[in-house]
């Protein structure tokens, strides 16, 4: 919920004033993934798992100064309060999953599903209309198919659930890790695109992860010719993306201290690493043979 709000922000950040009516949509879709988030959120006290609460995935310690940085940078309006609410679940008390919870939980993701389709709906659009050269806007064309395919992989993991279905551990490690790689391999790139010239040492850091990660994207696909790679592909992957987590959190802290020359929002580095995070918490649970 709170990745696909965020998209919602830096599309409208990107469009100019001719396309008011793409700036209309993406604060509409902004404030219905707010508001999901929010009932994610209250459905989560007690239950979600300490493991997830913790990883950094959800929110760090830094959301909230780049929140506050990228509002006043964009005049967009941004809850954070919703923020709050989320670090808090970290302290929540345990309680009991009954079967209402199970109905409002079903409940939650087919409205969540039809949001995920209506947001993939319009970056589809989007990123037809700038290929076509029917509109302009500031986000790289390779930007908006990166965030569709976010999209659609959250769709597919919506549906998963609401099926119920079962899947091989060790494919579905396969299928997210050639996923996960690739998005990381394109932030490497998002990130030295967005650099200023003058910042050539941080820009062939930038560069030489994406080279990293493209390398590893192929590693993981061709893990359906021998899946006996899968576990030091896996920790290959997972080595790489701690090192680009850190790498994407010092640049985070810089953007916030106006300590780097770029044309990053500070929540866009937050949202990397918090990506970074999430993907980290999934390498680690594919060397235990799980998928959560």
């Amino acid at each position: 919920m709170r990745i696909a709000k965020e998209h919602s922000i830096f599309l409208e950040a990107g469009f100019t004033p001719r396309d008011q009516q793409f700036i209309e949509q993406s604060e509409m879709l902004k404030n219905i993934f707010s508001q999901l988030l929010v009932e994610t959120i209250n459905m989560s006290e007690g239950i979600i798992s300490p493991e997830v609460a913790n990883s950094g995935e959800l929110v760090t310690d830094l959301t909230l100064a780049a929140e506050r940085e990228t509002q006043f940078y964009t005049n967009i309006k941004i809850d954070s309060n919703i923020t709050r609410m989320e670090a808090a679940l970290a302290e929540s008390s345990p309680s009991n999953i009954t079967m209402n919870t199970v109905r409002m939980v079903e409940d939650l993701n087919n409205r969540a599903i039809r949001a995920a389709q209506q947001i993939a709906g319009f970056k589809s659009n989007l990123l037809q209309n700038v290929l076509s050269c029917r509109m302009f806007t500031t986000n790289y064309p390779l930007l908006i198919d990166h965030i569709l395919r976010e999209a659609k992989f959250y769709l597919r993991m919506l549906t998963m659930l609401q099926k119920r279905e079962e899947f091989d551990i060790a494919r579905e490690a396969a299928y997210q890790e050639t996923f996960w790689n690739r998005i990381m391999a394109e932030h490497s790139k998002f990130i030295r695109g967005l650099l200023d010239p003058t910042e050539e040492k941080l820009f062939d850091t930038a560069n030489d992860f994406g080279k990293k990660f493209d390398e590893l994207t192929l590693e993981a696909k061709n893990l359906s010719k021998d899946m006996g790679l899968l576990p030091e592909v896996t920790d290959r992957s997972l080595k790489n993306t701690v090192d680009i987590r850190n790498f994407k959190r010092q640049g985070t802290e810089g953007l916030i201290q106006c300590q780097i020359r770029s044309i990053a929002f500070p929540l866009l580095g937050d949202h990397v690493v918090r990506e970074a995070n999430h993907y980290i918490r999934m390498l680690k649970d594919f060397k235990k043979g799980k998928v959560e």
